[in-house]
């Protein structure tokens, strides 16, 4: 696995990723708008599988996003396509984003995430994330509180 800046050619595997992982997916264009944006920073976990024909190829399995407001940042998403989760994806691609961000001089970050995914909690905390409130009503489809997050890097 590789971890790399996201291009404009991924967009479409990070689409696909987003909308099997999110009731309220982003769009094409809100990938290909941020990716393009200088105070954004999206990475992508390329995979190198070979198919059933032999055929090789890297895929994108997954991705995160970042805003930048220096000193803080936050992250405004997270998804490892479904076949891929487990295997440590999720928190390669956390820990490089933290990286990249003590090289932006990003002191916290933050992130909302929903109350029911456990999955997504374990992970944020395991990377140094904390709970610091609640968001009621936060999301929709369904409707939802969620955990404000915050990874301070001092």
């Amino acid at each position: 696995m590789t971890i790399r800046e996201m291009k404009l050619s991924d967009v479409p595997q990070a689409v696909q990723i987003e909308q099997s992982s999110f009731s309220l997916p982003w769009s094409e264009k809100s990938f290909s708008d941020a990716v393009a944006d200088a105070n954004a920073v999206f990475l992508v976990a390329d995979e190198h599988v070979v198919n059933s024909g032999g055929d090789e190829a890297d895929i994108v399995v997954g991705y995160i996003g970042m805003y930048l407001s220096p000193p803080e940042g936050e992250i405004s998403n997270v998804a490892v396509a479904e076949a891929f989760r487990g295997g440590g994806i999720g928190g390669a691609l956390m820990a490089a984003m933290q990286e990249q961000a003590v090289k932006l001089g990003i002191e916290q970050i933050f992130l909302e995430v929903r109350c029911s995914n456990t999955p997504a909690i374990r992970l944020y905390e395991k990377a140094g994330f904390e709970e610091i409130g609640v968001r009621r009503n936060f999301y929709d489809l369904p409707r939802e509180d969620a955990k404000l997050m915050r990874w301070n890097r001092i």
